[in-house]
């Protein structure tokens, strides 16, 4: 239940707003979260560990998955259609229809952040780590980037809420194959690995290269 929470782009909105936007029990919740605080009390805290390193561990775990998980799940996407769109065709094709804009969506954000935030983050964090001034940076502030690519966080949000709903909370419908079960396991997989990303992105990275370049 707690894995249907938006709390990467829908971060900024109370605990309490975003149980009762959902119809959850704010209690039980609470009792998910801490259990999964308790099996991951051995990971890295992200808010305190220099920045250059959340920058790498945002490239090499998150960004790695979308490189390699993408084209499998598109591929996979294309299979079902062919086959099985007859059963289902509002849903197959419109589920397809948004899968390949978030891919695409995706990736050109991962281009964005390499370009710039990535790049700014991790020079800004190494100038204050050795104390030197700050790099001056082509486009001004971090912010203005940033600004952009949380609008773009959003995006990629709402396809994922679509397409939650177009597959029924990623429950198989009773025709479903091999490949439809490998789909839907996998785009579930993909919205539980953006969530944590974004989140990390949109609710420690951004807000703490905001606040190194201004110190």
């Amino acid at each position: 239940m707690a894995s249907e929470l938006d709390y990467c782009c829908g971060g900024k909105q109370s605990f309490a707003e975003a149980c009762i936007a959902k119809g959850f029990n704010s209690e039980q919740i609470l009792r998910e979260i801490g259990e999964a605080a308790r099996t991951s009390a051995a990971d890295r805290d992200w808010q305190t560990a220099p920045l250059h390193e959340l920058v790498t561990h945002i490239v090499e775990t998150h960004h790695a998955y979308l490189k390699l998980d993408l084209p499998v799940l598109e591929a996979r996407i294309d299979k079902v259609v062919a086959v099985h769109s007859a059963r289902d065709p509002q849903n197959l094709p419109r589920l397809a229809e948004v899968s390949r804009a978030l891919r695409s969506e995706l990736e050109c954000i991962s281009r964005k952040k390499k370009t710039f935030c990535f790049r700014s983050s991790s020079s800004t964090d190494r100038a204050e780590l050795q104390k030197t001034p700050v790099p001056r940076q082509p486009f001004g502030s971090i912010a203005n980037p940033i600004a952009v690519m949380e609008r773009e966080h959003h995006g990629a949000g709402d396809a994922l809420e679509e397409i939650r709903a177009l597959t029924g909370n990623y429950n198989p419908p009773p025709y479903a194959c091999a490949t439809v079960r490998a789909l839907y396991a996998g785009l579930e997989a993909l919205e539980k690995d953006l969530h944590i990303h974004i989140h990390l992105e949109n609710n420690v990275l951004f807000p703490r290269a905001i606040a190194l370049e201004q110190a």
